[in-house]
């Protein structure tokens, strides 16, 4: 049984730092590692998008919580994708893994201070019970995935929870530009 929707959210947050911490302070591991760094939070991220943060949003009130972590999930996977595509061996490789480590700690902590808590107090443990079995399914079903195979649905999906309207008719490359001006303005 997979457990409270929180619970596992946060054990995703620990392993992330875990493997940040392995990458920064031993770089012959890196080659090995960092497919399993972007499999994971890709997974747990679509994850999140798909179960967790419409539920956040609609009856645990906090909805723009999530529109700023779903912000801030486009952000990240535009620098995973960017580290994902540096040679782990290359100079610059310790500056784009903590432009990550930066953006995606900062993620952690606001989510971790507001949208879980206010799941926790706002939904039933039978609520984040089922959530939690929607969310490991789901995270198990993107596992091995990478940011640039998101769908263009993963793309409207990501627009709604952020809130950002005019998006229906998009084009995938044009929504997915319009996501990342978003995130960045």
């Amino acid at each position: 049984m997979p457990g409270d929707v929180v619970d596992l959210i946060m054990q995703d947050h620990r392993e992330v730092e875990r493997l940040f911490d392995e990458l920064k302070d031993n770089p012959e591991t890196r080659p090995n590692l960092l497919p399993v760094l972007t499999t994971l939070l890709t997974a747990h991220s679509r994850a999140e998008e798909a179960e967790v943060y419409p539920v956040a949003a609609s009856e645990a009130g906090e909805k723009e919580e999530v529109s700023h972590s779903q912000q801030e999930h486009i952000e990240a996977d535009q620098l995973l994708a960017q580290l994902a595509s540096t040679d782990p061996t290359a100079p610059d490789f310790d500056k784009v893994l903590q432009n990550l480590i930066d953006a995606v700690s900062h993620h952690v902590e606001e989510e971790e201070s507001k949208v879980l808590p206010g799941m926790r107090s706002n939904l039933s443990d039978e609520r984040r019970l089922q959530l939690g079995e929607a969310f490991a399914a789901s995270r198990k079903k993107h596992l091995g995935e990478q940011p640039e195979d998101i769908t263009r649905e993963q793309l409207v999906r990501q627009a709604g929870n952020a809130g950002i309207s005019g998006t229906s008719g998009l084009s995938k490359d044009k929504l997915q530009q319009k996501l990342q001006d978003e995130a960045e303005g």
